[in-house]
């Protein structure tokens, strides 16, 4: 498979993979994923008056908190049903595919996007994309899944192993020639390969608290690449998979009848 090809399925597979789930993913996926939005707004420099972009929006939970701060906000997604979500709860959002922005050189003070570069075929092409409709001195600050990961995070991907699952052949692969280490320092580089002074990353990391049946929710509406694991299976392979995950899961309860499920992110900026 050549590089182009690798590319174009891989962004294939993200595009169908979304499709359909967004009210799955606004149940799921989507609250874990907000705890994050207070400081990649931060990385950014987000204020009154800032004109802003959040890329890759999902349902609207980051352009939502910036323009609590005063912001003035576009919003875009891949995808038309988190696009039409994110609308409904007040967004200026419109349907737009990295690398590609539908907005001129300089556009906006900060770009923002929540976990946005782990879904793009081409990570480096599409921060240069960030770059263009920044303003001189704009920033950009992006988060995504590392190469740590909290037991939590782990805990739908171990019970799938578990239960013997296997993997299908539809899953997301990155081509390697566009691959980079999901470290903070690997996360850096990549935003000064795309042109951004002052590169940084760090980590983030919290406890994201789920009853048991929210937390499989996502999984079973096939919701990320452990959803097309789970879904892909026989009834008698997910059977085994659930009793695993409900085994595994005891050891995250926090007593009040929640999970606390612990996770680590990477959250980077830089200066156009």
């Amino acid at each position: 498979m050549t590089e182009t090809d690798a590319t174009t399925a891989f962004d294939a597979a993200e595009r169908a993979m979304w499709a359909g789930r967004t009210d799955a993913y606004a149940r799921s996926f989507g609250r874990l994923c907000a705890h994050t939005v207070p400081d990649l707004l931060d990385a950014a420099g987000v204020d009154a008056g800032t004109r802003v972009l959040d890329v890759g929006t999902g349902t609207g939970t980051a352009a939502l908190a910036a323009g609590e701060r005063g912001a003035l906000v576009r919003a875009v997604d891949a995808d038309a049903g988190m696009a039409a979500e994110a609308r409904r709860r007040g967004v200026a959002a419109e349907v737009a595919v990295l690398p590609e922005l539908p907005f001129p050189d300089g556009a906006f003070d900060a770009v923002v996007g929540n976990f946005v570069l782990n879904h793009v075929g081409r990570p480096r092409t599409a921060l240069a994309e960030l770059r263009r409709v920044l303003r001189p001195g704009g920033r950009v600050a992006v988060t995504l899944w590392g190469a740590r990961r909290g037991g939590g995070q782990e805990l739908l991907g171990t019970a799938c192993a578990a239960g013997g699952a296997v993997p299908p052949p539809y899953l997301p692969r990155l081509d390697p020639d566009e691959d980079f280490a999901r470290t903070p320092q690997g996360l850096a580089g990549l935003l000064a390969q795309a042109g951004f002074g002052g590169a940084g990353a760090g980590e983030l990391e919290w406890d994201h608290r789920a009853t048991v049946e929210e937390w499989w929710g996502g999984a079973a509406a096939g919701v990320g690449n452990v959803g097309l694991v789970v879904t892909s299976q026989d009834e008698r392979t997910t059977g085994r998979i659930r009793s695993e995950y409900e085994r595994l899961s005891a050891r995250y309860d926090d007593g009040g009848g929640l999970l606390a499920l612990p996770h680590v992110a990477l959250l980077a900026s830089g200066t156009a």
